[in-house]
């Protein structure tokens, strides 16, 4: 293991990790597969460790609905009761995974499998189900579990067979990251150029691996019609990335950003898999008609993974076309800019392989560092969509929310103390 001289040292190292990798979508499969431990009652979840009993109300439907499709149980009352007796629960960051809003993972559910190139390690995640009635917003009825069934039997083993058409057996993401960036993409609330890039990608594949007609033709209407199809991908790749970038195994870079809907959780390069938690910020909300304050559920969800593998609100700038849902101020370019460059403060290098035009084609910022959110004061900032507080009603609004700030310092005094070093005042 390699030693380093300094904080920065380490941190140089890091960032360089994040810059080197090459994710790639290798396949599609049922979890089971790729993560043994959910051969059994087990389930996935978003965030840092929680009980069911703890869950938002909405985190509590996916779960249940994952009990439903998974067949051990019969209705809601019977999938409750496994849930709260029977089921083992546990973070997705456990198992190399990641999950959108409620996040939940059971064995057949159909995941991507993306491997970093450069390392060799994996990472996995849900397919985007669509919006709506979807598990990953707590809806548990038969409709969306015909729906996971379709996903992993007709559109998982078309898209498991059409990656193995790709050159080296798989896709690419890095075009996919540095070209729908340049396009107006931050991947996370505005995903459109991306999504539509991989279908670009992956359409033809698929005209070639020999589905049936009547199969063939919803894919592709699936595929084309889902503008979001990409954020799970964008994630797992975060994931493959930041899991590398935390074989360094030293420095202060934050290599997971989570929340489960009642902490915000990070991880840092520096203290292995050790949890740094805080209470979750008030999310600042642009609702749909009709939807208030008082309907939205906490802030849910691994998809932070996102801004701490450096997009989302750390690129506002280069997703002009959000800043009136998520912008501060009059939601203008103006607002976008100051926003990036307020996000440029606390990380650790730029990514010269993914440029920002609109940005005078400043890469994209990579490497969060404790040290200097807490020097700073300046927390990163999530963009994000946000779902109703009361299972199976889905979507509400889109937002931000800044990071919590507890985090942040516990986990420097945490490295303080693991370096000797004496806390000052």
């Amino acid at each position: 293991m390699a030693t380093y001289d300094s904080i920065d040292e380490a941190n140089a190292a890091v960032a360089q990790k994040i810059i080197d990798a090459q994710p790639r979508l290798v396949d599609v499969v049922p979890a089971k597969t790729v993560i043994p431990a959910l051969e059994g009652r087990v389930v996935l979840h978003a965030g840092p460790p929680i009980a069911f009993e703890d869950m938002p109300d909405p985190v509590q439907g996916a779960a249940i609905g994952a009990a439903l499709f998974e067949g051990w149980a019969s209705d809601e009352a019977s999938a409750r009761q496994v849930c709260s007796e029977e089921v083992q629960f546990a973070p997705n960051n456990d198992f190399n995974a990641v999950g959108a809003m409620g996040g939940i993972l059971s064995g057949n559910i159909p995941v991507f499998v993306v491997e970093n190139g450069t390392d060799g390690n994996r990472a996995y995640t849900s397919m985007h189900e669509g919006e709506g009635k979807v598990l990953r917003f707590g809806v548990y009825d038969r409709s969306v579990g015909d729906h996971l069934v379709w996903m992993r039997d007709v559109l998982g083993a078309g898209l498991s067979e059409a990656l193995k058409l790709f050159p080296d057996g798989g896709l690419a993401i890095n075009p996919i990251l540095a070209q729908g960036v340049a396009m107006g993409d931050d991947f996370h609330v505005r995903i459109t150029a991306a999504s539509s890039l991989l279908f670009r990608e992956l359409a033809p594949k698929l005209a070639r691996v020999g589905m049936p007609q009547e199969q063939l033709e919803p894919v592709l209407d699936f595929l084309s019609g889902n503008v979001n199809f990409f954020l799970t991908l964008g994630m797992a790749a975060g994931k493959a990335t930041l899991d590398a970038a935390a074989g360094v195994h030293a420095g202060s870079v934050v290599t997971c950003m989570t929340r489960n809907g009642r902490e915000f959780a990070i991880r840092v390069s520096g203290l292995g898999d050790r949890w740094f938690t805080g209470p979750e910020e008030k999310l600042d909300t642009l609702y749909f008609p009709g939807f208030s304050d008082a309907d939205a559920c906490p802030d849910c969800g691994d998809s932070a993974i996102i801004e701490a593998y450096g997009f989302g609100g750390l690129v506002a700038v280069a997703a002009p076309a959000v800043q009136q849902l998520v912008g501060t101020g009059e939601g203008g370019f103006a607002d976008a800019l100051a926003t990036s460059e307020e996000q440029s403060e606390i990380v650790v290098a730029d990514n010269p392989n993914m440029p920002i035009p609109n940005w005078d084609f400043h890469g994209v910022p990579v490497g969060i560092d404790i040290r200097k959110v807490v020097s700073t004061g300046i927390a990163p900032l999530i963009t994000t969509a946000v779902m109703h507080k009361q299972a199976g009603i889905g979507m509400v609004g889109i937002g931000k929310v800044r990071a919590s700030m507890p985090c942040f310092t516990s986990a420097l005094e945490a490295l303080a103390e693991a370096r000797g070093v004496e806390p000052t005042g």
